[in-house]
C-alpha cells in the first residue's frame, strides 16, 4: 500500500512541476504587447486569410507549443518560450508602417519583413534591438533617411534595406558597426559620398543610388576582408586610385555606369580579384596594362569609355581571362591575333572602336576616329 501512495505522490509532484513550468514559460508581456502593436499597424485589408499574420490570434500565447492553428508562422521563440527571437514574415503583400513599439522585442536576433509593402520611415527606436544580427527590410516602400541610430546595433551582421525609397546621406558613424559583414542599400535614393565603412565588411552594395564624389581611401581604411564592391549606377567621379585595387581580399568590383574619368591600376603583389566592371564611365587614357597581372582575373569590362591606344597584347595572353568587353572606346591598331585563335574561349566584344582588320566587328566611322585623335588616327593626343 505504501509504495502505491509514494508513486501517487511522485506523479502529483511531477504534474505540479510541469504545470508550473508551463505557467512560467509564457511569453513576456512586453513581447506580447509589441506583437499586438505590430499586427495592429498592418492594414487589415492586406492580411490574406492564408498568411502568417492571419494566424496571429492573441487568445493563445504566442510562444506556446504546439502551434497548430494560432501563430503558425512569422515568429520564433527562445528555448524557454519566454522571448520572441525572430520576426520573419512571409511575402504576402502586407501594407502598413513599422511601429516603433517593435523595439520592445529586445531579444530579436532576426527581423525580416522583405518583399512586402511596408511604408513610412524606419523608426529610430530600432536601435533598442541590441541583440539583432540580421535586419532585412528589402523590397518595401520605406522612405526618409537611414536613421543614425541604426549604427548603435553593435551585434548586426547583415543589413539589407535595398529596393526602397530611402533618401539623404548615409550615417557618418557607420564604421562603429563592428560586427557588420554584409551591407546592401541598393536601389534607393541615397546621396552624398561614402562615410568611413565598418572594418569587418565582406560585401558592400549600394547600386542604383545617387552617390557622388570620388572614392576616398579613408572610407575603405582597414577593410582587409572586403570581397565584393557593388557601386554601379551612381554619380561617382574622379580617379579610381591604385589603393582601391590593393584591398587585400577584393574579388568582385562593379563600378559601371558612373562618371569616373581615370584609372590607376597597380601591379599586384598578390590578388584574388576575379571580376571587374568599369563600363559606361568616362575613363580616358590607355587600356590599363596591369590588369593582365592579376592572376585570377576572368572577367573584365571597360566598355563605353574614352580609352585610346592599342589593345595590350598581354590581354590576349592571359589564360584566366574568359570575358573581355572593350567595345565603345577609341582603340586603334589591329586586335591581337590570339583573340581569334581556334583554341581561345574568350567571350565579349571589341566592336565600336577604331580598330583595323577586325573580323565580324563593326567599328566607328573614320571621321569620328580622326576627330578623337586630333585628325591623325594612330597618334593619340597628349
Amino acid at each position: 500500500m505504501l509504495p502505491s501512495i509514494l508513486q501517487l505522490l511522485l506523479t502529483f509532484s511531477i504534474l505540479f512541476s510541469t504545470k508550473n513550468l508551463i505557467a512560467s514559460s509564457l511569453t513576456l508581456p512586453q513581447d506580447i504587447s509589441a506583437l499586438k502593436a505590430f499586427r495592429a499597424s498592418v492594414k487589415p485589408s492586406s492580411i490574406q486569410p492564408w498568411s502568417c499574420l492571419a494566424s496571429w490570434d492573441f487568445i493563445a500565447d504566442p510562444c506556446a507549443v504546439p502551434r497548430r492553428t494560432r501563430f503558425t508562422c512569422g515568429i520564433t521563440c527562445s528555448p524557454d518560450s519566454t522571448r520572441v527571437t525572430q520576426l520573419t514574415l512571409d511575402s504576402a503583400g502586407y501594407s502598413g508602417r513599422l511601429t516603433p513599439l517593435t523595439s520592445q522585442l529586445t531579444s530579436l536576433i532576426i527581423l525580416d519583413l522583405a518583399d512586402n509593402n511596408f511604408f513610412g520611415p524606419i523608426p529610430s527606436s530600432i536601435s533598442s534591438l541590441i541583440n539583432l544580427q540580421t535586419l532585412t527590410l528589402r523590397s518595401n516602400s520605406f522612405s526618409g533617411s537611414v536613421p543614425d541610430s541604426i549604427t548603435n546595433l553593435k551585434s548586426l551582421e547583415s543589413l539589407d534595406l535595398s529596393h526602397n525609397s530611402l533618401s539623404g546621406y548615409l550615417p557618418k558613424t557607420m564604421n562603429s558597426m563592428s560586427s557588420l559583414r554584409r551591407l546592401d542599400l541598393s536601389y534607393n535614393k541615397l546621396t552624398g559620398s561614402l562615410p568611413k565603412l565598418p572594418y569587418n565588411l565582406l560585401e558592400l552594395a549600394l547600386k542604383a543610388n545617387s552617390l557622388s564624389g570620388s572614392l576616398s581611401k579613408s572610407s575603405f581604411d582597414s577593410l582587409t576582408q572586403l570581397e565584393v564592391v557593388e557601386l554601379s549606377e551612381n554619380s561617382l567621379t574622379g580617379t579610381l586610385e591604385s589603393w582601391f585595387f590593393l584591398l587585400p581580399a577584393l574579388q568582385q568590383v562593379d563600378l559601371a555606369n558612373n562618371s569616373l574619368t581615370r584609372l590607376e591600376i597597380p601591379k599586384p603583389a598578390n590578388s584574388d580579384l576575379v571580376a571587374v566592371d568599369l563600363g559606361f564611365n568616362k575613363i580616358e587614357g590607355n587600356a590599363p596594362l596591369h590588369f593582365a597581372d592579376y592572376p585570377l582575373l576572368s572577367s573584365l569590362s571597360l566598355r563605353y569609355n574614352s580609352l585610346r591606344g592599342t589593345i595590350p597584347l598581354e590581354y590576349s595572353r592571359k589564360k584566366s581571362l574568359r570575358r573581355l568587353f572593350l567595345d565603345g572606346n577609341f582603340l586603334i591598331g589591329k586586335p591581337p591575333p590570339a583573340f581569334f585563335a581556334a583554341d581561345r574561349s574568350v567571350s565579349g566584344s571589341i566592336g565600336d572602336n577604331c580598330l583595323q582588320a577586325c573580323p565580324g566587328s563593326s567599328q566607328k566611322p573614320s571621321s569620328i576616329c580622326k576627330q578623337a585623335y586630333g585628325g591623325k588616327p594612330g597618334k593619340p593626343r597628349s
